[in-house]
């Protein structure tokens, strides 16, 4: 299996590359918990049309390194300029959901935007959702500790009783099988205890607010209306308003798992977004 070493301590991190080395790149950036697997009803339908997919488990996720340290945001965004390097990819265009937009964020503001065309950002977790001096309107930090804290206690019925929520069962347009269900809450088991409870650290204090501003390349936003993990108006409403050149595309019933929910749709919009040039 295809590694490189992470440029922050040597992290051995697991990565994909699918399709033909010649063709548009994409790279896909992943949530908390999931490894590129989640990223399954996108890649794979790109690969084909020839585009070149690529991903990475984060440290301490699926195949990569099972780490104590690095998870703080700075050292996640040069992992993914550490792949983007490594690769020596150019004109990218990097997907990330969740708190993998955080990374992508702070990757390009932290290393430019020399390899990189636009950005996506699909159910973020930027600019942050919690309260802070400029965000008066965000969610009370002690609310995401609590939640952090039901994690550490027992992350296994904290998978299984977010799953109904995280992909907004039940509301028109929301089927999914009871077996991806299931396989979708098993995969989360592929991140540690330690990672999972590091990045619901970084996701209460974040706030790249003041970063994206400054990032000057189009960017898609894409973000459900009953997203409970990232409220569309704390989150991907207020990316889009960051943002220079941004395009706000709000699906909805879809929750934060809209990756597998509407992937029909997102599919179709990253293809519209891409083919801009």
């Amino acid at each position: 299996m295809p590694y490189f070493e992470s440029p922050v301590d040597g992290t051995r991190l697991h990565f994909v590359d699918y399709g033909p080395a010649t063709g548009p790149v994409v790279v896909f950036v992943n949530s908390s918990y999931f490894g590129t697997e989640m990223w399954e009803f996108q890649m794979l339908p790109l690969t084909e049309e020839g585009y070149r997919c690529v991903g990475f488990d984060r440290r301490g996720h699926g195949r990569s390194d099972d780490v104590w340290g690095g998870f703080d945001l700075d050292s996640l965004a040069d992992d993914v300029d550490g792949l983007l390097r490594h690769l020596d990819l150019r004109d990218v265009t990097l997907v990330g959901h969740s708190i993998g937009t955080a990374e992508i964020v702070r990757c390009l503001t932290r290393h430019g935007a020399e390899r990189v065309a636009r950005v996506a950002l699909v159910a973020g977790m930027a600019p942050g959702p919690a309260r802070s001096a400029d965000h008066p309107g965000g969610v009370d930090p002690a609310v995401i500790e609590a939640g952090n804290a039901v994690f550490r206690r027992d992350r296994a019925a904290f998978f299984a009783d977010g799953a109904e929520a995280f992909f907004a069962l039940g509301l028109p347009g929301n089927d999914l099988s009871p077996a991806y269900v299931l396989s979708a809450i098993n995969r989360c088991h592929g991140a540690t205890a330690r990672a999972g409870a590091a990045l619901g650290d970084v996701v209460a204090a974040l706030n790249v607010a003041p970063e994206l501003p400054k990032l000057d390349l189009p960017a898609l936003v894409v973000h459900g209306t009953h997203d409970v993990s990232a409220p569309l108006e704390l989150t991907g409403r207020r990316a889009a308003e960051l943002l220079p050149d941004s395009t706000l595309k709000v699906y909805q019933n879809a929750g934060h798992g809209l990756f597998a929910t509407h992937a029909e749709q997102l599919l179709t919009d990253l293809r519209e977004f891409m083919a801009r040039g």
